[in-house]
């Protein structure tokens, strides 16, 4: 009769305060940004806006799988991570999603385009620092991180020609 091995405990076993603190820190961005979002406000509405910019239903539908995604690459990084690569990580995720939930307080609450481009533009820098350490951790976790900055390039985009469009 073989002895019972005990389970290896790989860099996620018993990673779930991790990814619990992760999940949390997304749900507080998301909870913040989303209360300044004021889509049917006569200022947003009064804005020219280019007609590739997508149907208001669509961000909801884009962003709740983008957040899920940030929460599980930010936690699998962490979780791989150590040492000052951690606290720099962790560094990282923070400030970008300071940044996220700040784009919206910027835009919608300042009702400023050119405060919502600087905002974006900061987000944008701060997905690739983030893109940059987590590749250096775990290419899967950066990975999972592309489709969130490729949406924020998008909103750049879109932030910028709404900019000029009422300049």
């Amino acid at each position: 009769m073989e002895p019972t091995r005990k389970p290896e405990r790989g860099p996620t076993a018993g990673g779930w305060p991790t990814y619990a603190a992760t999940a949390a820190a997304v749900t507080v961005t998301a909870t913040i940004g989303s209360k300044a979002v004021k889509a049917n406000s006569v200022w947003y509405q009064s804005l020219s806006k280019p007609p590739w910019q997508p149907p208001p239903w669509t961000f909801g539908l884009v962003w709740t799988p983008l957040y899920a995604s940030i929460a599980w690459a930010g936690g699998r990084a962490l979780l791989r991570a150590r040492g000052r690569r951690r606290r720099a990580l962790a560094t990282s995720l923070g400030v970008n999603l300071m940044l996220n939930a700040a784009w919206n307080q910027l835009f919608f609450a300042l009702r400023s385009t050119k405060a919502g481009l600087v905002g974006t533009a900061l987000l944008d820098i701060s997905n690739a620092d983030l893109i940059r350490r987590t590749t250096a951790i775990d290419t899967a976790s950066a990975s999972a991180l592309v489709p969130y900055a490729a949406w924020c390039t998008f909103a750049t985009a879109l932030n910028a020609d709404i900019a000029y469009r009422n300049s």
